[in-house]
């Protein structure tokens, strides 16, 4: 089920999203690369979680931190200074097939590639548009601002509205459900019944990271989580699919 889509089932088993795709370092397969996004498909998952940055020429790179090592700021590199391994967006939305695709713009003002106009939010929503079905698609961002701008370059593409450990959660869901997202993304540890219930009964589905604990993900479970974002999509998986 995508993360933009409220549940009125408490007992409904949550769907499981690769944090960053699937890497595997015993493979040689790194976090946000094409091969991870597709090892999340072979391992099950119903979907990925990805991050976008600007580049200098103004393209969008899948990448976490703002720097690659040994060659400095993404933001200051243009797509042909980019090693073979990190991937444009509208590549990493080919990889990802039909899964469930959470797209986090990384902007904040802390950042050394802050975007205070919003050009990577607008071109995230053309370019979500443009490669897929928005019903398959939420894009997510700590900076509402982004948000804000990718309703206003495509209103019916859902948004997801990420809230930091040290938040206050009912604060933040309803600056969501204000704001038109469709979804908040809590850290684990602000996952408890009153925050979940809290965010449907504002018309918001919850999605949880990162999930890597079987215990967490029986939590979420209970607690009417819609997805659970996790570094350990096998277990996961085995834990969705497991007979009740």
């Amino acid at each position: 089920m995508p993360s933009s889509t409220p549940t009125a089932d408490p007992v409904l088993v949550p769907a499981v999203h690769a944090h960053r795709g699937c890497p595997d370092t015993s493979r040689g397969i790194a976090e946000n690369t094409t091969e991870a996004f597709a090892r999340a498909r072979e391992l099950g998952a119903d979907g990925v979680e990805l991050d976008v940055r600007r580049t200098a020429d103004g393209a969008l790179a899948v990448h976490h931190d703002p720097e690659l090592p040994g060659l400095g700021p993404l933001c200051q590199l243009r797509v042909a200074d980019l090693p073979e391994a990190v991937p444009l967006l509208a590549d990493a939305l080919a990889a990802c097939g039909d899964l469930v695709v959470n797209v986090e713009i990384k902007n904040l003002p802390t950042d050394v590639d802050f975007d205070p106009d919003e050009q990577v939010a607008r071109l995230v929503a053309d370019t979500v548009a443009d490669c897929r079905d928005e019903g398959t698609t939420v894009v997510s961002s700590f900076w509402l601002p982004s948000l804000d701008a990718v309703r206003r370059r495509h209103p019916t593409l859902a948004t997801g509205l990420l809230l930091a450990s040290w938040a206050d959660p009912l604060a933040g869901i309803e600056l969501a459900a204000d704001a038109g997202c469709r979804a908040v993304h809590l850290p684990v540890a602000l996952v408890r019944s009153d925050t979940v219930a809290a965010a449907h009964g504002a018309g918001l589905a919850v999605a949880a990271w990162t999930v890597n604990d079987p215990d967490d993900l029986d939590r979420m479970r209970t607690v009417g989580v819609e997805t659970v974002i996790t570094d350990r999509v096998d277990l996961a998986v085995l834990w969705r699919d497991a007979p009740r």
